[in-house]
């Protein structure tokens, strides 16, 4: 008993350790959706993208995640599968191809049934490309990495605020 009274204090310890950097964190992204109007969506989502299509992908993890945690409903795994997929480049990125693959994976289960378009994503397209990345990864027997530093891929909404 008294082991476990002192790692739950030590577990307690850590956590609130942290907590400085989630403050960081919060403002990064604050910083990072700073003039984004949101094109008729969140910004938090709409900033997803434009820090996907910068190559800044872990960060855009981190900016959809704020709006992902507070999301309930249908969009919650929607969310989810982009943050998924911004994970899987992350990997790539690394040339960890394994675990891109696996996010691949998650990010299909959770994208796929809000195909054929959701908050103004083709998603039918998006699965297409994910399966293709995917495809590459497996056909290769993970040896070959599918991202292109050069033409990275791009990923695009529908204007709602027209």
């Amino acid at each position: 008993m008294a082991g476990t009274a002192s790692k739950n204090h030590f577990q307690l310890s850590a956590f609130t350790a942290q907590l400085p950097d989630v403050s960081k964190k919060s403002a990064k992204i604050a910083q990072l959706l700073a003039g984004n109007s949101g094109r008729g969506f969140d910004p938090h989502y709409s900033g997803f993208f434009d820090c996907f299509n910068r190559r800044m992908h872990y960060e855009a993890h981190d900016v959809l995640e704020e709006l992902w945690l507070e999301t309930d409903g249908p969009l919650h795994s929607f969310y989810k599968g982009l943050i998924q997929l911004a994970g899987a480049f992350v990997h790539l990125k690394k040339s960890k191809l394994n675990p891109a693959a696996r996010l691949f994976r998650l990010a299909l289960k959770n994208l796929e049934p809000h195909a054929p378009e959701t908050e103004g994503l083709d998603v039918a397209t998006l699965v297409k490309r994910i399966r293709g990345w995917l495809a590459e990864l497996e056909d290769s027997d993970y040896t070959h990495n599918p991202y292109d530093a050069h033409h990275p891929p791009q990923l695009h909404l529908e204007d709602k605020s027209q």
